[in-house]
């Protein structure tokens, strides 16, 4: 069986009022593609990736990404395409009407994660 290569994110995508929801689209040992929907007054808490990178490609609204841990952010929309290479604190927050929604690559797999 082979693993399909052309996938439709909106499949992936599960809004919730709740914490946004990790869903992962594929896997393998070179990386890992989750879509996120980011509310309105959701966020992704500050973390790293000790071992690899985090892009971000958002593909609709706007938000608030953190730079560091002393909460410096920088806006992110559409058409965005956002790098947090390994080990640089990151994250995102919300406070617009519309659903902040992008594709996150992290690669390695194994890039591990660490609140900070």
């Amino acid at each position: 069986m082979t693993t399909p290569r052309i996938l439709n994110s909106i499949v992936f995508l599960q809004p919730t009022d709740d914490e946004p929801i990790r869903s992962v689209v594929t896997q393998s040992k070179e990386a890992v593609v989750v879509a996120w929907c980011i509310k309105q007054g959701q966020r992704i808490p500050l973390h790293v990736h000790p071992h690899g990178q985090d892009t971000w490609t958002v593909l609709a609204g706007k938000g608030h990404y953190y730079l560091d841990n002393n909460g410096t952010t920088r806006p992110i929309m559409a058409d965005d395409i956002v790098v947090a290479h390994t080990g640089e604190v990151h994250g995102v927050y919300n406070d617009n009407p519309e659903p902040l929604v992008f594709i996150s690559v992290v690669s390695p797999a194994d890039a591990g994660y660490r609140p900070v």
